[in-house]
């Protein structure tokens, strides 16, 4: 079973959904049978690669939202985030354009390390205040991935994964995803946003069903271990 994850690091909500979904993914039963896949949203692609203000700022100037309101919605998202373990801290929050860390975690992903990236980027961004758009700190973090430094420098003198991001904004607007966390299973059932525990648990159970094959059920006693009985096809009628 896949599961496609649509998220931006620099989302509140898309790190308390990942530990929302990964609570309910430990307890499946068949988690060893799927398989997570990270892909990549922008919530502002216009952010300049160093914004020079604070979150309470950017909301406030960029998005148009009063103050007041903005304040409120720290103290509610960080309580929400509390619930889940994780130590919210606004007022460090560095405002930062997400691109080039979405390309870390492309290239993370080719070593396997796409979610140990993609926690450490959320956990650094709202807990401790690091700058996910500078190079020294994105190229520490590759460092401490065990990606080796061509590549990190590959990564910084070139383009290479910038497509591979677009593409997921690309599949993500071809999918009607308009906002994140979004979650996809089997290109069959989506998500969106950050759901309680136990509704990701109903789309697993209910994803891991709806992919099974049929089992064949034999005739009692009948020693037919196919599970077919006679019946008519293409060809004409079985005795």
């Amino acid at each position: 079973m896949k599961i496609e994850i649509w998220s931006d690091v620099a989302c509140p909500w898309c790190y308390i959904g990942k530990r929302r979904f990964e609570t309910a993914l430990a307890a499946f039963p068949h988690r060893e049978a799927v398989e997570v896949t990270w892909r990549s949203y922008q919530l502002d692609p216009s952010l300049p690669d160093h914004y020079d203000g604070t979150e309470l700022d950017y909301l406030s100037t960029r998005k148009g939202m009063a103050p007041a309101q903005v304040v409120g919605m720290f103290a509610h998202v960080a309580a929400q985030a509390k619930d889940e373990g994780l130590n919210y801290r606004f007022d460090d929050v560095v405002v930062a354009n997400s691109f080039t860390a979405h390309r870390l975690i492309h290239l993370a992903a080719t070593h396997g390390r796409q979610d140990a990236a993609k926690e450490r980027l959320l956990s650094d961004h709202f807990e401790r205040g690091l700058n996910i758009g500078s190079r020294d700190y994105l190229t520490s973090l590759g460092v401490d991935l065990g990606i080796g430094a061509a590549e990190l420098d590959e990564l910084f003198t070139t383009d290479k994964y910038a497509d591979d991001v677009r593409l997921d904004f690309e599949e993500g607007r071809a999918l009607g995803i308009t906002g994140v966390p979004f979650f996809v299973i089997d290109r069959k059932f989506g998500l969106s946003g950050a759901q309680p525990v136990e509704t990701f648990t109903t789309a697993l159970e209910q994803a891991w069903q709806d992919s099974r094959p049929l089992e064949m059920v034999s005739s009692a006693g009948s020693g037919d271990t196919t599970g077919t009985a006679a019946a008519c096809g293409p060809e004409g009628c079985a005795t």
